[in-house]
């Protein structure tokens, strides 16, 4: 039996990073740019006035504090207007923000600083250095200077930055595809009515939920019964689109285990690993009809609470491998257990629990009260993992134990 680090140790062993793609902005947010991107135009790409008011040069506003200057309105420029305006001694363009700078003018006066008038003659009263409300070419990233760069991740102030510089579309690591097949003659779709012994797939939704929220793409095939070639078909079919699938159900030692009896000789390896939940696991490159085309394929267990955790543990840093994320696993923090908890001898421990933050900053975890790997309600109610190591059988309150945390954040 292996331990779960193992477990995702072969696993990462062979998960390659997801080819290179172009693709527009929008919709890289989120992935890791595969090279440098550079600046294609000056940013601002002109002089242009950084306040409403108006063009002047400097040195017609001397005096001006003590008593008001009247200027001679020559013009008005907008954002986007022609550069067709020249101001000289005594002379002032009305201007708004982001509109070039008309030849001659080498200040700008703000409008409250004046009577604001629209043509004519403006009075000002202050006096105005040259410069300080002028946003000069290029004073912010120079054309052919890097702006992003290979590893880093996009976001949309990167997304701005890119744009802005003269690009609609980066180079990225790309997305990829996951697609979950459920098994189980058991299985209903959500929403339709239940017959004997049937249950709703809640499993798929929760896995393409999770694929996704991990900065893949996914979708669900239709639950697939307990025939062996029904299950090959349908894996088949899926991988010509897929860069990864993920199956749930189907992987202990039950007569009817289809997934485990289908694919023990297709390149998938069926492991015991010692943990709880979770603990028969599947993975390996599935090989379909045409043997060049291979996909890793991970092989969950069927209860709800052990496929969540089976998912967080081993395909959630595959598929951040496969986009070259970091960090691949969610970090570990230590927490303060609020009430006893047993563990099973031999098996690593992840049980759910609620974590929260105490008045000095302390994180606290009190276990939910369903452990059993077919509590639905309270995995939701759970935003973290407390690990109890394989050596531990008794933890006791206000013992201190690895918690992962789900949601990223802890609230109060």
């Amino acid at each position: 039996m292996r331990t779960a680090t193992e477990h995702l140790e072969a696993i990462l062993g062979q998960t390659k990073v997801a080819p290179r793609q172009r693709v527009p902005l929008a919709e890289a947010v989120g992935l890791v740019l595969d090279e440098d991107v550079t600046a294609a135009v000056d940013l601002p790409g002109f002089d242009n006035s950084a306040m409403d008011g108006y063009a002047v040069q400097a040195a017609s506003l001397a005096g001006a504090d003590r008593a008001p200057v009247e200027l001679r309105i020559v013009g008005e420029l907008a954002a986007g207007a022609d550069r067709d305006v020249k101001v000289g001694p005594g002379e002032a363009a009305r201007i708004m923000t982001g509109a070039p700078m008309p030849d001659g003018a080498d200040a700008v006066i703000p409008v409250e600083q004046t009577d604001g008038a629209a043509d004519g003659v403006v009075a000002c009263r202050a006096e105005v250095a040259p410069g300080p409300f002028v946003r000069r070419r290029g004073e912010d990233v120079r054309a052919g200077s890097a702006v992003a760069w290979a590893g880093n991740v996009v976001g949309p102030r990167t997304v701005a930055l890119i744009a802005a510089s003269g690009h609609s579309e980066c180079v990225v690591h790309r997305r990829p595809h996951v697609v979950v097949v459920p098994t189980g003659d058991e299985l209903v779709r959500p929403g339709e009515p239940l017959g004997p012994g049937q249950i709703h797939d809640s499993n798929s939704t929760m896995l393409q939920a999770a694929a996704v929220a991990a900065g893949a793409t996914a979708e669900i095939r239709s639950a697939v019964g307990d025939d062996e070639d029904e299950l090959i078909r349908v894996l088949d079919e899926a991988m010509a689109h897929a860069d990864a699938i993920v199956t749930t159900g189907g992987v202990s030692m039950g007569a009817y285990d289809v997934v485990k009896s289908a694919l023990k000789d297709k390149g998938i390896d069926f492991v015991s690993v010692a943990m709880q939940p979770g603990k028969p696991q599947g993975f390996g490159q599935l090989v379909g009809s045409s043997p060049a085309r291979q996909v890793p394929l991970f092989a969950l267990p069927g209860n709800p609470v052990s496929s969540y955790v089976s998912f967080e543990l081993f395909v959630r840093p595959a598929l951040r491998r496969m986009m070259r994320l970091e960090p691949e696993t969610r970090p570990v923090h230590r927490a303060v257990v609020t009430q006893a908890l047993r563990s099973t001898a031999g098996r690593e421990q992840f049980a759910r629990a609620v974590v929260t933050r105490d008045a000095a900053g302390q994180l606290l975890a009190e276990p939910v009260a369903g452990q059993g790997s077919h509590f639905i309600a309270d995995l939701s109610r759970a935003n973290a993992l407390l690990v109890v190591p394989a050596s531990v059988t008794e933890v006791a309150a206000g013992d201190p134990l690895d918690v992962i945390l789900l949601d990223g954040e802890v609230r109060s």
